[in-house]
């Protein structure tokens, strides 16, 4: 009776078995990766709050915020289309990955126009100043 017993404890034992795997995860503008453990049966979106509170709590550089919604997860080496945040962390295949803010639809990046104003102001006034003649490229 007892060996039965012990049987019937190690299949339930088996069969809640849960897998775990070790993550990667990237973030643009930092210096490193984060890693930690996700279970395979956890979703994209899950994964990436929990990234983001990892980041967050190591005080790291430049200050993402806390809101997953705003961010997407993608493969470094098929960084064409981003995980969907509802699928399942272990069906993606992957155990690396770059996590990157959303760009908004019309939204334009204003840091090259900002340099290409700035440095056209700097040369315009070396020119009147100086009376010399900085060509621009």
């Amino acid at each position: 009776m007892l060996l039965y017993n012990n049987n019937n404890k190690q299949k339930k034992t088996h069969k809640s078995k849960i897998n775990r795997f070790l993550v990667s995860i990237s973030f643009l503008g930092s210096a490193g990766p984060i890693r930690f453990v996700v279970k395979e049966d956890e979703t994209v979106s899950n994964v990436i709050d929990y990234a983001l509170k990892c980041y967050a709590r190591e005080g790291r550089l430049p200050l993402l915020g806390s809101d997953s919604s705003f961010f997407l997860l993608y493969s470094p080496y098929y960084a064409v289309e981003a995980f969907n945040p509802w699928g399942k962390i272990g069906s993606t295949g992957s155990r690396n990955f770059v996590l990157s803010k959303k760009l908004e639809a019309g939204s334009v990046d204003t840091s090259t126009t900002t340099v290409r104003k700035t440095s056209g102001k700097w040369k315009a006034w070396l020119n009147k100043s100086l009376g010399l003649m900085v060509p621009s490229h």
